[in-house]
């Protein structure tokens, strides 16, 4: 038996405001909708997220379709990559995740690195892995903290992997006990088909 976890890049979000309450876009409801309808027949045992709302809301409908909770994670966290609470610009992000995956212990004042950020989430996904053990999750993410704790398992999760994601975006990853052995993304393939 394996265990699978279903990685749910969270939908598009504002590009303004606080980083633990920024919610969606109108796009991105509608891609959490189809999120739901892509996964509703896998036979989900758990719907686990972020703390921040903008996770929190991409998977929420599969959680109610199921007659779930979410249940949410502190470590999950986006990387906290400065003291603010704002979000870091399109042009401030781009050259700070270049240095950080080139050196993973290096962030910003008050901020975090690549090598804590993936310590705490790897924390709780080993966690997750035990309790679900055989069993179906969903756990709502965002980018750098997915390619972080994928990256755990497998060095070819890297930036290069994180700028070729989508938001939202799904990869169902495949575990035998700890070991991960497969990753599919099915988000892509899927949308284009449903377009």
């Amino acid at each position: 038996m394996s265990t699978f976890i279903y990685m749910v890049r969270h939908g598009e979000s504002p590009k303004e405001g606080n980083e633990r309450s920024r919610g969606l876009t109108d796009k991105g409801h509608v891609d959490a909708l189809k999120i739901t309808s892509i996964l509703k027949g896998e036979g989900i045992d758990a719907v686990i997220s972020s703390p921040y709302k903008r996770s929190i809301l991409t998977v929420e409908k599969l959680a109610q379709q199921n007659g779930q909770e979410v249940l949410t994670f502190e470590d999950l966290k986006e990387r906290i990559f400065s003291s603010e609470d704002n979000r870091v610009s399109d042009k401030d992000l781009i050259p700070l995740l270049e240095k950080s995956f080139m050196e993973q212990n290096f962030a910003l004042e008050g901020g975090e690195s690549n090598a804590d950020c993936q310590k705490r989430a790897i924390k709780v996904l080993k966690k997750l892995l035990d309790i679900f053990k055989n069993k179906k999750i969903v756990i709502g993410t965002h980018g750098a903290v997915m390619t972080l704790m994928m990256a755990y398992f497998d060095s070819s999760y890297d930036l290069g992997f994180l700028h070729n994601t989508s938001k939202p975006d799904i990869y169902k990853m495949e575990f035998n006990e700890q070991e991960l052995v497969k990753v599919q993304r099915i988000w892509r393939v899927k949308n284009d088909v449903n377009q």
